[in-house]
């Protein structure tokens, strides 16, 4: 397997070394068909981690040239995972898509497209960093304050 190929891909996905030899193998070394099949392997995993308990987490805030704040409560399984930068970034995307999409509630946040790639939604997102931390993931609840509301 061409050690290339794999560092290329890991560093456009951040997948695993592992699954990156696996996904180029099932591919025949098609980078496209392999960006494919990790993020069917990633939702995959999703929605294996679906039911397990999200006890843990951490609450982000942004504010936007204060005039909108947002805070939002992302859960997970462990605080291990809460520390991780691809956690920390998770919840960071989901308050600036709070505050620039103006979501009513979580179940409108999910369906939304993903502002800085509309090929995704926000689901999808959170599925591709569930895939990737091996944890269930959930947005608990946000709120959005813009002032003078």
């Amino acid at each position: 397997m061409n050690l290339e190929l794999i560092k290329k891909l890991r560093e456009e996905t951040g997948a695993g070394i592992a699954d990156c030899k696996e996904a180029l193998k099932e591919s025949n070394g098609n980078m496209e068909k392999a960006k494919v099949y990790l993020k069917e392997k990633g939702f995959d995993k999703a929605k294996s981690k679906a039911g397990r308990e999200v006890k843990a987490g951490l609450v982000e805030t942004y504010s936007h040239g204060g005039k909108v704040g947002v805070l939002v409560e992302v859960l997970c399984e462990t605080d291990f995972v809460a520390r991780t930068d691809d956690f920390k970034n998770l919840a960071h995307e989901l308050a600036l898509q709070i505050a620039s999409m103006s979501p009513k509630n979580v179940d409108e946040l999910l369906k939304q497209v993903y502002i800085r790639d509309e090929k995704m939604t926000v689901d999808d997102l959170v599925k591709q960093i569930i895939g990737k931390l091996g944890e269930n993931i959930e947005v608990g609840r946000f709120e959005r304050i813009v002032l003078g509301e």
